[in-house]
């Protein structure tokens, strides 16, 4: 009986608006059912005061708080501002063109080095690659589907023509 009666005037001290003075400057206080559409315009000082009456009331039985003060900690504790506020990017064109830029210098890169080497390694000829087929079978490699299987078929190490 006694809890809901602090209960009953917690909620209209929270909730009831006075003008009062700090610094000189008047101002109202934002109710907590405000605290959503209005966090952003919020002083420092203010969004304080409201997390500081959040978190007691958060220390009473949750049952017991109303839909907006559930919405309000909620917001509080994981809502779109500061750090987790979205915003659009202008950078986007930049972005693009800067990785499509590397891609083609990488690229250019790599066929400006393959066009460079004139001789071929010894390994990638039919003679190496059939020897390779061969001892491949010798150490019995794969037995199951691959080139030591019984049956098998296929081309093994053979890529060269």
């Amino acid at each position: 009986m006694f809890r809901s009666l602090v209960r009953i005037n917690q909620h209209q001290i929270f909730n009831r608006t006075v003008n009062f003075s700090k610094r000189g400057i008047s101002y109202t206080p934002v109710t907590i059912t405000e605290v959503v559409g209005k966090w952003n315009t919020l002083s420092p000082e203010e969004q304080s005061d409201i997390t500081k009456r959040i978190e007691e009331l958060q220390k009473q039985d949750w049952q017991r708080l109303s839909l907006e003060e559930k919405k309000a900690a909620y917001y509080i504790s994981f809502g779109n501002y500061g750090p987790r506020e979205f915003y659009e990017s202008h950078h986007t064109g930049k972005i693009i063109a800067g990785v499509t830029g590397l891609l083609i210098v990488s690229g250019g890169f790599f066929f400006m080095t393959k066009k460079a080497v004139t001789e071929r390694p010894k390994t990638l000829n039919k003679e190496w690659e059939e020897a390779t087929n061969e001892r491949m079978r010798q150490q019995k490699a794969n037995p199951i589907t691959g080139i030591s299987s019984e049956g098998y078929k296929g081309k093994g190490y053979v890529v060269s023509d």
